[in-house]
């Protein structure tokens, strides 16, 4: 079924966009069968469930941490972990980059962003995050690499609006990209739409989706 699944799921994504395996909660076997199937990008968001699997599973997976990252849990991912999705604050950022360090490694992060109505998601508002990357303190950070953003629509039947919460966050995108990284090549990724929703988010410009139930069936 997995394999499956994920060559249905392909065949809706247009080539520049990255398809994340969310594996969260699923045993080893059933993400070795999506690797077999070709897959190489597995997201997590629980840091011990992250560095078990890394551990056991091939070393070729590329992880992605989509979760809420907690400020001390940073040094366990920090060793291997891709791209971390959900950079939320400036003093996460700044554990990173001292983790980075330690570990020799410039670190790929996306800057999340609040997009949704529901006030339980993490994230920058615009203006904040400008203020952030004007700082002197931001211009320090030398291990960390910025490769765009990351967003979580409201969990709601209604499209237009989660429509217009991607919007949202291609717009965002757009300003950070212009006024900040227009010479940063690598800054070029908007993580947004999940199962339910990716259709809606590849339409509003999403380059990488998290696609968890579509692929593994519902959460354990």
């Amino acid at each position: 079924m997995i394999k499956e699944n994920l060559e249905k799921i392909k065949q809706n994504l247009p080539p520049e966009v990255k398809l994340v395996a969310v594996s969260k909660t699923k045993p080893n076997e059933l993400l070795m069968e999506a690797y077999e199937a070709g897959q190489r990008i597995f997201g997590e968001n629980r840091v011990p469930e992250l560095t078990q699997k890394h551990e056991d599973l091939p070393k070729d997976i590329e992880w992605h941490m989509i979760g809420h990252l907690q400020r001390n849990k940073v040094k366990y991912i920090a060793p291997f972990v891709s791209l971390i999705h959900g950079v939320d604050s400036f003093r996460l950022l700044k554990e990173i980059n001292k983790e980075a360090k330690k570990n020799n490694r410039i670190q790929n992060v996306l800057l999340q962003f609040h997009i949704a109505q529901e006030s339980t998601k993490f994230g920058f508002d615009l203006t904040e995050a400008k203020e952030m990357i004007q700082s002197e303190d931001f211009q320090e950070l030398e291990n960390i690499n910025y490769l765009g953003v990351m967003g979580m629509a409201t969990f709601t039947e209604n499209q237009d609006q989660v429509r217009k919460e991607f919007k949202s966050l291609k717009g965002i995108f757009d300003q950070l990209k212009t006024d900040f990284f227009s010479d940063h090549a690598d800054f070029k990724e908007i993580s947004m739409g999940m199962s339910g929703d990716y259709k809606i988010a590849i339409e509003e410009g999403s380059t990488m989706v998290r696609v968890g139930s579509s692929i593994f069936g519902s959460r354990n």
